[in-house]
């Protein structure tokens, strides 16, 4: 007998020099949707997020605070922490790369590395960005202002010269095109799998893996004179959350990982740095790195500078915590660049959640409770078009699947959509409210009917909004232990009693459109 099928999947660890924006809880979001749907698919669900904590920036940001660097990512950390919770995220493990079993393993993975050879002992001369915690070649470099060189990022550079050990990268570029040949799935969207193939043909060089010139991080084994580099450290966060190097337990459990999500800005380390040290220490790389794009606010790049960093916790105040996660996943193909507007996010609430689906769920179970006695009613036999709409919600859970395995979000919220519009089309068509004259109990059959597919589509979009499908499905009498996809296919049980129905998707009033 096997066991249950098994899905682990992770966010970036967020960088702790700043407060959490709305690209944080973008990624996050994704991953609690696809960690959620695993779930009620029957999976056994490892999701992890947490924070990245060491490094020069931290070292600096925590020096002008007038703190030690421990204090200062104790309260950062937390906030990252706060809007996971507040964000409803169901993550099972938070990590922070200060505890000590991140320190153990990051210490484990390095001596494999040094035993098996692909770490060695030089020096570093090179452009340094503190911003971006990269060695930048001059290549790569742009003009700065008054004479200056700056980053591809943008950030400022500075040239450094210091003792370093090396990871021996540049062994690594035929074996890694090798790895994205053998398997295809491994980086996506194929925009982002072309351009790190682009990358490692164009040679790689050994990679600084150490630094000297700053204390916070984790000491090197047999040398405290140096810390880990910042990316070593970070990235070994995946497996230390497993145990590792304990390879029993959750680390034979889960790992390989099932998917990495990240934003496109940090994809180079993950589809390239990341899995040549897994492969030199002999063990396997994650199955698949995603790489999402980027939002912008009203058609503005967002930025500390400009003042137009879009809180989450603030769009949730405003317009309600489902709302904004159906928006976030809707507006834009998961993978392109995003623009965040008032209008678009009101437009999606009302048009979509309120009009739609609040409409469809609404008015149904309206004529249910006033027309069935307030109980789900007994069908007759079903017609043609009765089992054409039956089929489509049925049909909803494969496809969703498929979707959600390559992380289109948006494709899978349009295909129930169209469910949606479907049904509103199909009560329209049918009329329940004038067959109760002529024939009653074809209008129990399309009440039947309405009621049954309003409770799947309840179920499909749990994953996405949480609290509101679970006030539809309780207004449905679905009980608590038949939510989750193993009842997809069931029906609704004829008789039984149901709540008069509350609205779950009120329209948006502009409070400033509505103000005398």
């Amino acid at each position: 007998m096997t066991g249950p099928r098994r899905y682990y999947l992770t966010t970036p660890i967020y960088y702790v020099n700043d407060s959490p924006h709305i690209g944080h809880a973008y990624t996050s979001l994704a991953c609690d949707v696809l960690a959620r749907f695993k779930r009620l698919d029957g999976f056994d669900v490892k999701f992890l997020t947490g924070t990245d904590e060491h490094g020069q920036k931290v070292e600096k940001s925590a020096e002008k605070a007038g703190i030690d660097p421990q204090t200062f990512t104790d309260g950062v950390s937390k906030k990252f922490r706060e809007l996971a919770a507040f964000m409803g995220f169901s993550n099972d493990d938070f990590i922070r790369t200060t505890e000590p079993r991140h320190i153990a393993a990051c210490q484990a993975l390095w001596n494999e590395l040094i035993t098996r050879g692909d770490i060695y002992l030089g020096s570093y001369a090179g452009w340094y960005s503190v911003r971006d915690e990269a060695f930048w070649g001059a290549d790569e470099l742009k003009d700065g202002p008054n004479g200056s060189k700056i980053a591809p990022t943008g950030a400022p550079v500075e040239w450094v010269e210091e003792p370093s050990y090396f990871f021996r990268l540049s062994a690594w570029q035929d074996r890694l095109l090798a790895y994205y040949d053998e398997h295809p799935d491994f980086i996506a969207p194929q925009s982002r799998r072309n351009e790190v193939i682009s990358f490692v043909k164009g040679g790689l060089q050994d990679l600084s893996v150490s630094r000297t010139s700053f204390t916070w991080g984790v000491p090197v084994p047999n040398d405290p004179a140096h810390i880990m580099y910042v990316w070593l450290d970070a990235l070994t966060n995946y497996i230390t959350a497993l145990g590792y190097p304990d390879a029993g337990g959750d680390y034979a459990k889960f790992w390989p990982a099932d998917l990495h999500m990240v934003g496109k800005d940090i994809l180079r380390f993950h589809a390239v740095y990341w899995p040549a040290f897994l492969l030199a220490a002999g063990l396997e790389p994650p199955k698949r790195v995603f790489a999402h794009g980027w939002w912008t606010n009203e058609g503005q790049k967002i930025s500390k500078s400009t003042g137009n960093v879009i809180d989450p916790i603030g769009l949730v105040e405003r317009y309600g915590l489902d709302q904004v996660r159906f928006f976030l996943l809707r507006e834009v193909p998961f993978g392109n660049d995003g623009d965040f507007s008032h209008r678009a996010m009101v437009n999606r609430m009302n048009s979509e959640l309120a009009n739609d689906f609040g409409n469809l769920a609404q008015r149904s179970l309206s004529m249910v409770n006033k027309n069935a006695d307030a109980q789900v009613p007994e069908p007759g036999e079903f017609s043609a078009e009765d089992r054409e709409l039956l089929d489509a919600a049925a049909d909803l859970l494969p496809r969703l699947r498929d979707s959600l395995d390559r992380q289109l979000f948006h494709e899978a919220l349009e295909t129930i959509w169209l469910v949606v519009r479907a049904g509103n089309g199909y009560v329209d068509r049918q009329a329940p409210w004038g067959l109760k004259k002529t024939d009653p109990a074809r209008m129990r059959t399309v009440l039947y009917v309405l009621a049954d597919v309003i409770r799947q589509l309840a179920m499909i979009l749990q994953p996405v909004m949480p609290d509101s499908m679970a006030r539809m499905l309780d207004q449905l009498a679905v009980p608590a232990d038949q939510r989750s996809f193993a009842s997809y296919g069931e029906r609704l049980v004829p008789g039984t009693p149901l709540p008069k129905p509350e609205g779950v998707f009120p329209r948006f009033v502009d409070p400033e459109e509505t103000a005398p």
